[in-house]
């Protein structure tokens, strides 16, 4: 029996601490700083997640039998390893690992050593090493931000000017080719050498319909992808999860933890888009609503070092979430509107919070993605259906929402390239 510190207060973390919940061997759950939505299922307690010793010091003192860090920015700061040093059990890599993140050119550099399929590109500091990686590849134009972003580092874009612009703000950008195909996400678990696949994913970055407008941190997601096999996964795990860890191993850096593959299904097979570090949001709201297996014992042994022979068990169905964001997201959100409605809320759909607070007992606004509504149903059609009948339920002032996550998927309209079916 164990309790678990869940680090961090999004929407992925309310995710994590619902299915903790649901694995008997769990007694308790904390989580810092958390949200209304994991304050459903444990304790909340306030920390500063990027503070090692804060978090090490919380941990000993409720007596957690393990951590798990959700944000991206603990681990690059170097959490995991202090709670490791202090003796403690947690699930994340170091911050040397998670660099595979937090550096899209170390990224590169692992994948080059590796012989990990992804885009042809150019590390670029300067304007003019800017203009003459866009010259190369041609537009469209992808320029990503090679530090830690929030998921809105990256541009993809026609306009020149807006490439070049978007390079100007920042430090350092990678610079690379346009990859043709659908793109989607596989979570793998890993104790750095053995590892379980979780259900693919698709998440929708663009903040409106149609993938119109700007990079969001996701706005909706949906599990599994009946376009992507189980052969086809096998293929991902032998070209590109495998030789990536093996090749952290053999830098003595090993990753331990949940490794994201985004990916895009190109004509010539599947290439990585990026990789992240710990489990993706708003995926993991739709992946981990149809997971059966114990949760809390997955993360134990991977964090442990005892994933060998671990295999998943997954409800029949779909899931599917729809994110729900303040007025002005994805730029400067509005915050602090009252939310109506998350009450209304009814099975098979659920209310995940992310940017949400208690003020004086009412729910308010605290971020520019607020919210999720998950549902999971027998079918695609059904889950998103419940869905957006949830998410009708729910008002905020100036909030918006995108109404085709899935559609397309439901539709049957999305193929990988070579794919004859």
């Amino acid at each position: 029996m164990s309790k678990v510190l869940v680090v961090g207060g999004g929407g992925r973390e309310d995710a994590l601490c619902r299915a903790l919940a649901a694995d008997p061997s769990v007694t308790a759950i904390f989580s810092a700083p958390g949200n209304p939505g994991t304050a459903r299922v444990g304790e909340r307690l306030p920390v500063d997640p990027t503070d090692g010793l804060a978090v090490v010091e919380l941990s000993r003192r409720l007596g957690v039998d393990l951590v798990v860090i959700g944000p991206e920015a603990p681990l690059v700061a170097g959490v995991a390893d202090a709670l490791r040093d202090a003796g403690l059990v947690c699930f994340g890599p170091s911050a040397a690992a998670a660099r595979l993140e937090g550096s899209k050119a170390f990224a590169k550099e692992v994948m080059a050593a590796a012989g990990v399929p992804t885009a042809r590109s150019r590390v670029c500091r300067t304007a003019s090493e800017v203009a003459a990686a866009l010259d190369e590849f041609g537009p469209p134009y992808v320029v990503k931000n090679d530090g830690l972003a929030a998921g809105k580092g990256v541009v993809v874009t026609r306009d020149r000017a807006a490439a070049l612009d978007h390079a100007e703000k920042c430090e350092r950008v990678v610079v690379e080719e346009f990859l043709d195909g659908p793109e989607a996400s596989l979570f793998v678990v890993t104790d750095g050498t053995n590892l379980v696949p979780l259900l693919p994913a698709q998440d929708f970055k663009r903040v409106a319909d149609g993938d119109q407008g700007p990079n969001t941190g996701g706005m909706g997601a949906y599990a599994p992808l009946d376009w992507v096999s189980k052969d086809l996964v096998c293929e991902i795990l032998e070209r590109i999860a495998i030789p990536t860890l093996a090749e952290m191993r053999g830098r003595g850096i090993p990753f331990t933890g949940l490794l994201y593959l985004g990916l895009a299904f190109t004509s010539a097979g599947p290439k990585v888009v990026e990789f992240n570090a710990r489990f993706g949001d708003p995926e993991t709201q739709a992946i981990l609503g149809l997971l059966e297996s114990p949760f809390g014992e997955v993360l134990t042994a991977a964090a442990r070092g005892e994933l060998a022979g671990t295999t998943l068990r997954w409800r029949a169905g779909a899931a599917v979430t729809v994110v729900l964001a303040a007025a002005g997201y994805p730029g400067t959100p509005r915050l602090g509107d009252p939310i109506e409605g998350v009450d209304a809320v009814s099975p098979p759909a659920y209310v995940l919070h992310a940017g949400t607070e208690l003020r004086d007992g009412v729910l308010v606004s605290a971020g520019g993605r607020v919210l999720a509504v998950n549902a999971v149903a027998d079918t695609l059609e059904a889950a998103r259906a419940a869905a957006y009948a949830g998410i009708e339920k729910i008002s905020l002032d100036g909030g918006h929402f995108r109404r085709d996550i899935a559609l397309r998927a439901a539709r049957g309209e999305i193929r990988v390239p070579g794919d004859t079916r």
